[in-house]
């Protein structure tokens, strides 16, 4: 096909992927890369300064440089976008064809169309899942599964699509651009909005974004001055674009007014990424021993005290900018076993009444079936409001010493904890590896933020000498130990034909090689990007 001077594309083409890389796409895509890469490049090393001056015995604080900002009362973001007024109950998962319907009929507001943690950057993902949006906004999508059975859009209202693009960290190496990989958010960014933005706001809504994985609020600045360079390329008005930010980094709870002001006239508002601000933390403070360790992933709940901090906090800096509070993931997959799901039914009941009663908006689901509990217990505070963003909540005032409080959580490390991280990290991997982002496995919807606080827990704990609540301390033979039986305990649960088809041997390297390197690596996808094709 034709590409515009100094665009190449190294992957295969498809049928019907002229669709979506089309002239005006690739433009785009070169346009944003020669403008903002270097800009990303330079922000991307910031970070690693920032990590190092932590290292060093450097903290977290809110930033004296911006404190007009925070201290000004007269600034707001835009008002809600059409469609996403009442989000009070969002489901998220991956484009592929099937979840993409499912998720549009689901009963939610808003479908998280996740081109990130819970995809896997495959090419064929990559574009395929551009062209089921674009059929799902078209309204031309339908799937006929192996067993024949059939999904189709259902009449009348559906989930407000959101995407999610890949984090500022990720490349793209199937374009290229004057010889350079691309930004893989920015490619995700300019493939939807060239191909289903104008169709979007011809539909009475807007190219709507989820922004994952920013540190700070140069970051955001940046994605903004791509909204504007691509609205204008477009001839799409300024301000139609909108955008929520995932709070997921410990460094970004700290800025989180700054990034409401960033991007005022496209905001949408924050969610709390709970899953990935736990990795953030471990990750920040990976070599400061007994300060910052976390215990075993699962005893660390939304009401510890550095949690409820980062929560309370997010809550307060939306509400008093008038931008929408989205609060964490229910994880959970309804089981079989009837037992199983009233416990985790409640758990999950609980834990969005808490949300609803701090002044969320709205929070998340990965599966059709908990849609209800989620939308029922916001409703119950509600009403008929669409959100709450007039609870201010002006009792709140955290502190960073709050924010930075992970020493009293309570819990133990344990080698069930352990063993725990070492199987899913193992599984989890697998499947990223084979094409699918988003894996059940233990009844929980597990993306690829579970992987990274996986392996990074065992690094963490290895190289701290952390004592496991049974006497024993976290060694490198303990873990190579460890690893060898949950590999045979996995190859007897799969059976061995489905083993030796399966990607086990590179998902055990790959964790292995993450979780016991001298140095820590700062995102596992990195790594196992490089071993697909």
């Amino acid at each position: 096909m034709d590409t515009p001077d100094g665009i190449e594309i190294t992957g295969p083409m498809h049928d019907r992927f002229d669709e979506i890389l089309t002239p005006t796409a690739l433009e785009l895509v070169g346009r944003l890369h020669r403008e903002l890469n270097g800009r990303r490049k330079e922000l991307l090393a910031a970070r690693k300064k920032r990590v190092e001056a932590l290292a060093n015995g450097g903290t977290l604080g809110f930033l004296e440089e911006t404190r007009q900002i925070r201290e000004d009362d007269s600034w707001r973001v835009a008002d809600p976008a059409p469609g996403l007024v009442d989000r009070r109950v969002e489901i998220t998962g991956p484009t592929d064809r099937k979840m993409t319907i499912n998720a549009l009929n689901s009963g939610a507001k808003v479908w998280l169309a996740d081109h990130e943690d819970a995809n896997t950057p495959l090419w064929e993902n990559v574009v395929g899942g551009q062209l089921n949006l674009l059929d799902a906004v078209t309204r031309n999508i339908d799937f006929t599964s192996p067993e024949g059975k059939s999904y189709s859009l259902k009449d009348g209202d559906l989930a407000t699509i959101v995407v999610r693009p890949r984090g500022w960290h990720l490349p793209e190496k199937h374009i290229k651009v004057d010889g350079e990989e691309t930004s893989g958010g920015l490619v995700d960014f300019a493939l939807y909005l060239t191909a289903c933005g104008q169709k979007q706001i011809d539909n009475g809504l807007g190219p709507y974004f989820y922004l994952p994985k920013m540190e700070s609020h140069l970051e955001a600045r940046m994605w903004n001055d791509a909204f504007n360079l691509a609205q204008d390329f477009l001839d799409i008005p300024r301000g139609t674009i909108r955008a929520t930010v995932l709070i997921e980094t410990y460094p970004a709870a700290f800025e989180m007014e700054e990034i409401l002001y960033e991007l005022r006239e496209h905001s949408a508002g924050l969610n709390a990424g709970r899953w990935d601000y736990m990795f953030s933390v471990i990750k920040s403070f990976r070599t400061r021993g007994d300060e910052f360790l976390l215990p075993d992933r699962n005893s660390v709940t939304m009401t510890v005290p550095f949690m409820r901090a980062y929560t309370e906090l997010l809550v307060r800096s939306c509400h008093k900018r008038g931008a929408h509070a989205i609060g964490g993931m229910a994880a959970f997959i309804p089981s079989k076993d009837p037992e199983v799901n009233e416990a985790a039914f409640k758990k999950v009941a609980d834990d969005k009444a808490r949300e609803a009663g701090d002044g969320f908006d709205g929070s998340w689901v990965a599966h059709p079936g908990m849609v209800e509990i989620c939308k029922e217990e916001f409703t119950k505070v509600l009403g008929d409001r669409p959100n709450q963003l007039d609870k201010l909540r002006e009792d709140v005032h955290v502190t960073a010493e709050q924010l930075l409080d992970v020493k009293s959580t309570p819990g133990d490390v344990t080698e069930e904890g352990l063993r725990a991280n070492i199987s899913v990290g193992i599984q989890y991997l697998e499947s990223w590896l084979r094409g699918s982002g988003a894996v059940g496995i233990n009844n929980l919807m597990e993306d690829a933020a579970t992987a990274e606080i996986s392996r990074s827990q065992v690094w963490q704990w290895l190289h701290n000498n952390v004592e496991l609540s049974n006497g024993h301390t976290v060694t490198r033979e303990l873990v190579e130990g460890i690893i060898e039986q949950e590999m045979a305990s996995i190859r007897d649960k799969v059976g061995e034909e489905a083993f030796e088809k399966g990607r086990w041997a590179d998902a055990r390297d790959t964790f292995t090689e993450m979780a016991l390197a001298d140095e820590y690596p700062d995102f596992l996808t990195l790594p196992a990007y490089e071993r697909m094709p």
